[in-house]
């Protein structure tokens, strides 16, 4: 206690003569050194030392730590890690009207079928987020689809997404669950912007399947005998354009076949599909379409003829025919049963193994047999039903992608210089090679006047008409969903 009166006194006294070199150093219960300067300036009214402060503002620290709490809340955290504890919860969404199945509420994949609504992704993030709150506080572990899609959907007002949000999001479940098949065609000559808008529009639409046609183009060229060759269409020279045109439209027909084993299992499975590239003629897509619509009218045609009266009568003389048939073999198949009926009679009989109760037990035997005869045909026509149901039409939306001639051409060039230096079989005329690209570009406008929809492409509109391809793909899939619920009440009643 001496020891540390005598130091408040020269502290005292140093603070009054204004010295600042004195140094006194001294120990306090092994709380370490501590220097004179940090004495004077707790004497001069200054800030407390570390040991005082943390003693003296232990609370307030408390408090400010939930401030910093609270404030890390408000501010926009990425997905990953806002609100990490709600992620350990599952919450069941039970489907059908039995609540039969379920399956676990992901946030991710909530947030991505908003955004195909045309809502904007940090948005996205943020209802997902919020709806996960709602039913966790509210301990909704077990929910039905429709309580989900009720609370979703009064989230999404409550942020100004309303009506039309809300039915972009219904039409999507239905045509998710309908399994409609899809096919979005992004046509275009080089540089034009079609692998960037197909890989944009698949992350929009929320489209797992994008096929590149120059890579199918390669696998055919280097493992079959396809008539491919490694120099590409439009580096070769023609004596005219028309010759180009046939060769350009035999090499897609080629990459159409290699497509073929993709779009046939897109279909089975209704799935959708982006195919991008240059080989894509639209012509021979839309001929698919048409030839199936032909063939549904030709299906159509022929189970009107079946229900003709012409072919009633002869139905009916052949179901006679075939009547009298089976009586004859029924007769005959009694023949033989009581021949073999007597047959082990008599075997019976001589071995004397059979008793009195087993005519019994054979008589139930038979009954199981035909119960499972029963059961067989139940199977078979289960199956023809299935093979019977007609597979949903398909949605073919073919975009061909133009760039203006200044824009193009720029980027051709500086493509074309990348490119030849890395191929040694492309000539050195660019003149050649960039108008043979401008006539494989005109072919494909030239369909702008059969319905196909063209899109101008630039650099400083490029959002805009991205937007503007998402609103146009869901108003095709619109009318396709539209179009197989006009057919399936035709097709149930037929």
């Amino acid at each position: 206690m001496v020891v540390v009166e005598s130091i408040n006194q020269s502290i005292d006294q140093s603070i009054v003569q204004g010295k600042k070199g004195i140094k006194i150093v001294f120990f306090l219960e092994g709380r370490g050194a501590i220097d004179q300067t940090t004495m004077v300036r707790a004497a001069s009214g200054a800030d407390p030392p570390p040991f005082l402060q943390t003693r003296m503002t232990h609370k307030e620290k408390e408090k400010e730590k939930e401030k910093e709490e609270e404030q890390e809340e408000e501010k926009p955290s990425p997905s990953r890690n806002a609100s990490s504890k709600y992620d350990f919860v599952k919450v069941k969404v039970w489907l059908g009207e039995n609540a039969d199945h379920y399956y676990v509420l992901s946030r991710f994949l909530l947030c991505r079928m908003l955004t195909v609504t045309k809502i904007p992704n940090h948005v996205a993030i943020k209802i997902a987020l919020e709806l996960k709150k709602l039913l966790v506080d509210n301990s909704l572990l077990d929910v039905s689809q429709s309580d989900l899609e009720a609370n979703l959907f009064k989230l999404m007002e409550k942020r100004g997404y309303g009506e039309d949000y809300i039915n972009r999001y219904k039409m999507m479940t239905r045509f998710h669950h309908q399994r409609v098949p899809l096919v979005v065609l992004v046509c275009g000559t080089a540089c034009t912007g079609k692998s960037t808008i197909a890989t944009q529009l698949a992350g929009r639409l929320n489209l797992p399947n994008v096929l590149q046609t120059d890579m199918v183009y390669e696998l055919l060229r280097t493992s079959t005998d396809a008539p491919l060759t490694s120099v590409p269409v439009w580096a070769r020279d023609f004596d005219s354009p028309e010759e180009l045109i046939t060769e350009f439209c035999r090499e897609c027909r080629v990459v159409r076949k290699g497509l073929a084993g993709d779009l046939k299992k897109a279909m089975k499975d209704g799935k959708p599909i982006i195919i991008e590239g240059i080989h894509l003629d639209p012509s021979i897509y839309l001929m698919d379409e048409e030839k199936r619509d032909d063939n549904s009218k030709m299906e159509k045609k022929v189970a009107e003829s079946e229900n003709s009266p012409a072919t009633v009568k002869s139905k009916t003389e052949k179901q006679q025919e075939n009547e009298l048939h089976e009586k004859r073999m029924d007769d005959s198949q009694e023949c033989m049963s009581e021949e073999g009926r007597i047959s082990e009679g008599l075997s019976c009989a001589k071995s004397h193994v059979i008793s009195s109760s087993d005519p019994a037990c054979s008589k139930e035997k038979n009954p199981r047999a035909e119960g499972e005869g029963h059961k067989d045909l139940d199977l078979q026509k289960n199956n023809a039903t299935k093979k019977d149901k007609p597979a949903a039409k398909p949605i073919i939306v073919p975009i061909v992608l133009r760039m203006s001639d200044f824009d193009h051409k720029a980027l051709l060039e500086e493509w074309i210089a990348t490119r030849a230096s890395r191929d040694n079989c492309l000539p050195q005329d660019h003149r050649k090679l960039i108008n043979n690209l401008k006539l494989i570009q005109d072919y494909l406008c030239s369909f702008e006047s059969q319905g196909l929809t063209v899109v101008d492409i630039s650099a400083n509109s490029f959002p805009q008409t991205l937007d503007w391809l998402h609103s146009y793909l869901l108003q095709c899939i619109e009318r396709g969903l539209l179009a197989a619920c006009s057919e399936s009440p035709k097709q149930g009643g037929s």
